[in-house]
């Protein structure tokens, strides 16, 4: 028989008795520190059920997306919590006790699996064919660009910011890492810039306003395209900055002074790396300089992420992370010459954490925007991935690499990228 004092009970008796966070069961029983930071609440069976029929990340990911699990309070208190979670053994004993809580309030039908909540994609077709990354695109990015721009604010920059001190304004720290890019690319008035990867445009209207570039940025996503475009007209740049809804291998104008891919490559996959690569030293002039800004796994981590994940299923469908010593080969491979690598990973966790703090803090618009599953995953892997960078167990990179054709690099001896780049 199920122990009378409930789930917190079977909850304790998996993960101890020191829990970081309160917990509190739809049955009313409850077990953690009063004065918690942060709620992990089971607001129903079905939350149960979730876990019994699609045990792992994959039933825990689905009770909290449909609410059956929530988070009260501190969002990054309440993800301690995985600390007590790598050595959790699941006793026959404690099956049972699940089972008969959740038959108790579903009958059998209780233990039939639940089809997957709307919000959870699964893709068709060749895994990084052009087809299939646009749905992969159009998932992640077509949500709602006024959610972006509550999420990311004015920059409306969706990659890792540079950051001189973390008393400075999250748009400071954007600009300041497009001018850190376009120092490392050696950008001049006049040069052929290609961004791969747009987004909504932050990087080539920096470049063009900043160091006269004369710039192209490519998305697959209709409503970066859409608005990126717009962004261009406003700033006066239409002369010099052209958007394109377009595939990074369809692009044919060759040859760029410089390309720039600022967070893209993540969608890339180990299957398509040689084909990027190629592609991007085929669109550079001898001497053109390729930045590759792209999060990776640590050395000896598997690859991710997986196919039963969180962020697959809900995020970041096909993306894999590679590890920067096998990027920093396969572009050698590739006849690129890498001259400058640079982990940014504390500087993601700060972006990250004010990335949080902005969907917080307009959290009923974003609600309205995109709705309340798809803003509880944001919330959820945002959160999530600033811990994640914060412990070492994601990184970013910036690689640096150059078409040195017969050994011609055109390379300062000594260059230096780190000067005052607080604004250009």
């Amino acid at each position: 028989m199920v122990d009378r004092r409930g789930l917190a009970h079977i909850i304790e008796d998996l993960l101890g008795n020191d829990l970081p966070v309160a917990v509190l069961a739809y049955d009313g029983t409850r077990l953690g520190p009063p004065d918690a930071a942060a709620t992990l609440v089971v607001r129903s069976p079905a939350a149960l059920q979730r876990l019994l029929t699609a045990p792992g990340e994959l039933g825990f990911a689905r009770a909290y997306v449909e609410g059956h699990l929530d988070v009260e309070g501190d969002i990054f208190a309440a993800l301690a919590l995985r600390d007590h979670l790598p050595d959790v053994r699941v006793t026959r004993r404690q099956w049972v006790d699940i089972l008969r809580l959740v038959t108790a309030a579903g009958g059998v039908r209780a233990l039939r699996p639940l089809p997957p909540p709307q919000e959870e994609v699964r893709l068709r077709g060749p895994r990084h064919s052009k087809a299939r990354d646009a749905a992969a695109i159009a998932h992640h990015y077509d949500v709602s660009n006024q959610f972006y721009r509550l999420l990311l604010g004015p920059s409306l920059t969706y990659s890792c910011a540079v950051w001189r001190d973390p008393s400075i304004s999250l748009e400071d720290a954007q600009a300041a890492k497009h001018e850190l890019v376009c120092r490392k690319l050696g950008l001049e008035p006049g040069m052929r810039l290609l961004d791969v990867g747009c987004g909504w445009g932050g990087m080539v209207l920096h470049a063009a306003e900043h160091h006269g570039v004369r710039a192209v940025g490519v998305t697959v996503s209709a409503r970066q395209a859409d608005l990126a475009g717009k962004r261009v007209a406003e700033a006066g740049l239409a002369d010099r900055v052209e958007i394109r809804l377009q595939d990074y291998r369809d692009v044919t104008d060759g040859p760029y002074d410089a390309i720039s891919s600022i967070g893209m490559f993540e969608h890339v996959g180990l299957a398509s790396l040689r084909v990027y690569l190629q592609r991007l030293y085929g669109l550079l002039r001898p001497q053109g300089r390729l930045l590759n800004h792209a999060i990776a796994r640590p050395p000896g981590d598997r690859p991710r992420f997986a196919r039963a994940s969180f962020i697959d299923r809900y995020v970041f469908p096909d993306g894999e992370l590679h590890e920067v010593g096998e990027v920093v080969s396969a572009m050698q491979r590739e006849r690129f010459e890498v001259r400058h690598v640079e982990s940014l990973r504390e500087h993601y966790a700060l972006t990250l954490r004010r990335w949080v703090a902005n969907l917080e803090g307009g959290w009923d618009e974003a609600v309205a925007e995109a709705g309340i599953a798809r803003a509880r995953i944001w919330r959820l892997y945002m959160a999530a991935s600033a811990l994640n960078f914060e412990a070492g167990r994601t990184q970013v990179h910036q690689v640096l690499a150059v078409r040195a054709d017969g050994g011609r690099s055109d390379m300062p001896l000594r260059p230096s990228f780190d000067r005052d780049i607080a604004r250009p």
